[in-house]
């Protein structure tokens, strides 16, 4: 045996402390709860020069997936992690990397998948990819979730396939345990082995095409190959489990049992669930009861799992997810079939529990095996009430809409002034505007300072009339929407971050559609689609898509920097040097590594008619952009609006003062405020004296340690960005065709 050490860390943790001693080439990933601590721990240890995986971070898992896919083409060893929609936006991409044979390991802490929304832990997002072709392991507990990494690229390139670990999100995933670890890297190296490509996407000497076109002959050959490659997988999966044990003394089967030999009723559930069984067994006091989890999903151990239950009378299957409509959970399909195949009469139970991390105590466990397996329900799901059918459509509170927002504050006209057209704002007073009710209720859970309801509500009050706001998936959207309370008194909706714009497309198409066939009245309604927390990375494609087909309608994107709601991780929008739980500073690292994303300039670039930065330390410059968007919204065309938007948390600076630090932005012109308005530039605020953008850097934690000497070169590199920046802005400002 070789020598291990003991650690105290979470399986999210261990699942990069594996990574590391492996020393992957590429992880490619986009930050989601609850399996962003993976990436989190390996940055950090890359800042500490621990490995050398390169670490990028993709706009979106979709994009992740495929650039884990292509560095494995090119012959490298790959790792992502992600977890529920992350895992159902990479979905169509698993397919194409086991139909092309090309190994990798992705972790996934299993989490509930919207909607509604929650980001607690269940299976419901991992039974979409039980028919994408991948190795499925599942460890049940943080040591598991290190063992099965070690082993699962070894597997993966034993078999050329590429492998899931997963885990339970939030239970396994935060669960701190006493976990016994490889003392030395180079022993787990020497344990997987050096990878050896039969081919690769970058030999230019033995060129391949990789992916070609196929008819349905050849198709259907490659789905039969992959089918006899899983199958293969089953002895070679063992093979490695029993080379590690020998290594470690930990043995792994493709399932695990408590007291099953003599048991007249085995209860059967995944993850860590198990231990909650084998607890309630002991404490029900029964020899005749036993307990089973399996850690090898696919491919399934039908064989295996039917020789350890076929002597049971009743199999009580627990799921943490259901097939919605077919009355079963999958895993309770799967065992279900295995049985009828053996033609065995073992009398099944299904139960659906813990969705969304709803606890499941060892009474529970015990109140369903005390049961009557007889008479109970063969498929039920338990801890749930039905309600009584009745529906609360009572208003508590009096609507914001036109009848209550329309003074006529705002003017905003196109005018010609020496043959050039432009767009003339008159009122728009900041004391008059406070006559317009709040469309957002105070009480929402907000950090103090937090700058994302100070930005909507100016532009709100720029506003008249009817509006419908969409607000995507991010600290706007959770901190004003916990069920059954809600801050909003107007009509909102809410998707993710990926279709945010998409979705308000289709309510903007819909609700012209119907007034064009007298459906409903002929009335205004501004639409409005609040996005920030990096949601124009993630869901930009969207935004472009939207903004190409003008669709009536305004984005807000409210920019603090970061990915704020998962818990600081970098966005593209994040100023480089900052650094975050994906950019840690250290003595290999200095925080983020390339510029921040011009999101106005690149909206500015699609040619709709307003784009605009504000800010609001410039509160009645905000206002009137605000109303000047609503004039090309309600004409049937697209406005863009972008705001710097404080975060003192994760800017670690003061909350009494955020007003200054967004000040500071706009005078360092690292946050310049203008419009594009049809094609012409003109710069609102021109700085008496335009500082050095290390002023505002000084101001934020996040940021302040670039004012040490040792990153002198790194700021004069970004100072002459945010410089170059400024200089266009200008010769756009002057010239009438830039």
């Amino acid at each position: 045996m070789i020598e291990q050490k003991m650690v105290f860390e979470n399986g999210n943790e261990l699942a990069a402390y594996a990574a590391k001693q492996i020393n992957y080439h590429i992880m490619g990933y986009y930050p989601i709860t609850p399996s962003t601590g993976i990436v989190e721990q390996l940055d950090l240890m890359k800042s500490e020069g621990l490995h050398d995986i390169v670490l990028i971070e993709a706009e979106g898992e979709h994009s992740a997936a495929g650039l884990c896919y292509g560095a494995a083409t090119a012959g490298g060893r790959v790792l992502n992690a992600t977890s529920a929609q992350g895992l159902l936006y990479s979905l169509e991409q698993l397919p194409v990397q086991s139909g092309t044979r090309f190994p990798m390991v992705l972790n996934v802490a299993t989490r509930a998948i919207s909607g509604p929304l929650s980001i607690k832990g269940d299976h419901s997002d991992l039974m979409f990819a039980l028919n994408t072709g991948w190795i499925i392991l599942f460890a049940n507990s943080p040591q598991m979730v290190y063992d099965l990494n070690i082993c699962a690229i070894k597997i993966a390139e034993a078999n050329k396939l590429p492998v899931i670990v997963a885990y339970d999100g939030f239970f396994t995933s935060h669960q701190k345990r006493n976990v016994e670890v490889f003392a030395y890297d180079e022993d787990v190296q020497k344990f997987i082995g050096k990878y050896d490509p039969i081919y690769t996407s970058i030999d230019c000497e033995h060129p391949v095409a990789i992916g070609t076109y196929m008819n349905e002959e050849d198709y259907i050959n490659n789905k039969y190959q992959l089918r006899l490659a899983l199958l293969e997988a089953k002895n070679k999966i063992n093979e490695i489990f029993n080379e590690y044990h020998e290594l470690t003394g930990r043995l792994y089967k493709s399932y695990m049992s408590y007291k099953i030999e003599n048991a007249d009723t085995i209860i059967f559930a995944l993850g860590s669930t198990y231990f909650t069984l084998i607890e309630a067994i002991d404490n029900l006091g029964r020899d005749n009861v036993g307990a089973l989890c399996l850690n090898v999903l696919r491919p399934f151990p039908k064989e295996e799992l039917f020789n350890a239950i076929k002597n049971c009378k009743n199999l009580i299957i627990l799921e943490r997810q259901d097939s919605f409509g077919g009355e079963s959970g999958n895993m309770s399909f799967e065992i279900k079939a295995m049985l009828q195949e053996y033609k065995s009469t073992i009398n099944v139970i299904t139960r659906v529990y813990g969705l969304s991390g709803k606890e499941l105590f060892m009474e529970d466990v015990t109140n369903i095996l005390n049961d009557d397996y007889d008479t109970m329900p063969k498929f039920d799901y338990y801890g749930v009430y039905k309600g009584d059918g009745s529906e609360d459509l009572k208003q508590y509170f009096k609507p914001v809409n036109k009848d209550n927002t329309c003074f006529d504050l705002t003017k905003v006209e196109i005018v010609e002034k020496d043959g050039v057209k432009e767009l003339k704002v008159t009122g728009g007073r900041l004391n008059e505007t406070t006559r317009i009710p709040k469309r957002l209720a105070p009480g929402h859970s907000a950090c103090p300072g937090c700058g994302i309801f100070v930005n909507v509500n100016l532009l709100l009050r720029g506003i008249e009339g009817n509006v419908v706001l969409l607000f995507q998936t991010g600290c706007g959207y959770v901190t004003t929407t916990s069920y059954p309370v809600h801050s909003f008194k107007v009509p909102f909706v809410h998707n993710l971050f990926q279709n945010g714009a998409a979705t308000l497309s289709g309510i903007v198409e819909m609700f012209e559609e119907r007034k064009r066939r007298g459906e409903i009245p002929d009335e205004k309604i501004t639409f409005i689609m609040v996005t920030g927390d990096g949601g124009l990375d993630i869901g930009f494609g969207s935004a472009i898509g939207a903004a190409i087909r003008n669709h009536g309608m305004i984005i807000l994107e409210y920019d603090n920097g970061g990915y704020m709601n998962t818990g600081y991780q970098l966005s593209y929008t994040t100023p480089k040097g900052a650094s975050s739980s994906t950019s840690h500073v250290g003595k290999f690292q200095y925080g983020k590594t390339f510029y921040h994303k011009d999101t106005a300039q690149i909206m500015a670039a699609t040619n709709i008619p307003y784009v605009a930065t504000a800010a609001e330390s410039h509160p009645a410059d905000f206002i009137k952009k605000a109303a000047s968007a609503q004039y090309y919204a309600n004409k049937g065309e697209m406005a863009y609006i972008k705001c710097l938007s404080a975060c003192p948390l994760n800017w670690r600076d003061n909350p009494a003062t955020e007003a200054k630090v967004i000040k500071q932005a706009v005078d360092t012109c690292y946050f310049p405020l203008y419009t594009v308005v049809e094609g012409k530039t003109k710069i609102s605020y021109f700085p008496k004296e335009k500082k050095p953008v290390i002023e505002w850097f000084k101001m934020m934690g996040r940021t302040k340690h670039l004012a040490k000497p040792e990153y002198k070169e790194i700021v004069e590199d970004i100072q002459n960005e945010v410089d170059r920046r400024w200089k266009v802005l200008v010769e756009k400002h002057n010239h009438p065709y830039l």
